[in-house]
C-alpha cells in the first residue's frame, strides 16, 4: 500500500514514550499540521543525525503550526535513551505492534548488503488540519531531510 497526497491520514491512537496516549484526531482538532516521520533505529547514525535535524528546527516549525512526531519499532527504553541522550524535544510514538507502520504503508520488504528483509522505509507525512496528507516521502534521506521539508512547505 501507499498513500498519496490528497488522500485522508489513516487516523492512529498510539501509545508516547511516556505512556500516554496521542491521537490524530485531537491533533488536528487542536488546529495543529502534523510531520508524521518514520525512520527505522533509535540511535543510528542516519536516524539520529534526521532526529537532531528535527530537533534543531523544533522552534521554526512548531512557531509554523506543525507538530513533529517520530515513529519506530524501538521500545519506551529505548526511545527514552535516545530522547535523553540527544535531547530531543518532540514526542517518539512506540509502535511495537507496527500498526502504525502497516496502516501509512511504511514496513517493508529491504535489500541491504544482498539480504533481504522487511523493515521500516524513512518516510515523512505533513498532514493537514482536515486530515489530508499535504506531503507524503516515501525513501526519505536522512541528510538534509528538514531543510528540504521546510523549503517543500514554505517556512523560512
Amino acid at each position: 500500500m501507499t498513500l498519496k497526497e490528497g488522500e485522508k491520514a489513516p487516523g492512529f491512537v498510539a501509545k508516547l514514550t511516556d505512556g500516554s496516549e496521542i491521537s490524530l484526531v485531537r491533533i488536528i482538532g487542536s488546529g495543529e499540521r502534523v510531520i508524521l516521520y518514520f525512520y527505522p533505529k533509535d540511535n543510528t547514525p542516519g536516524c539520529t543525525a534526521q532526529a537532531c535535524d528535527f530537533r534543531d528546527n523544533f522552534g521554526q516549525l512548531k512557531d509554523s503550526g506543525y507538530r513533529v512526531i517520530g515513529v519506530s519499532k524501538d521500545s519506551s527504553k529505548s526511545h527514552q535513551n535516545f530522547i535523553q541522550k540527544h535531547d530531543l524535544n518532540f514526542d517518539l510514538i512506540v509502535d511495537d505492534d507496527l500498526s502504525l507502520h502497516q496502516s501509512y504503508g511504511v514496513w517493508r520488504e529491504k535489500k541491504m548488503y544482498g539480504k533481504t528483509f522487511l523493515g521500516a522505509v524513512r518516510s515523512t507525512f505533513v498532514i493537514d488540519t482536515d486530515g489530508t496528507l499535504q506531503l507524503v516521502w516515501y525513501n526519505a534521506r536522512a541528510k538534509d531531510h528538514v531543510e528540504r521539508l521546510k523549503n517543500e512547505l514554505g517556512i523560512e
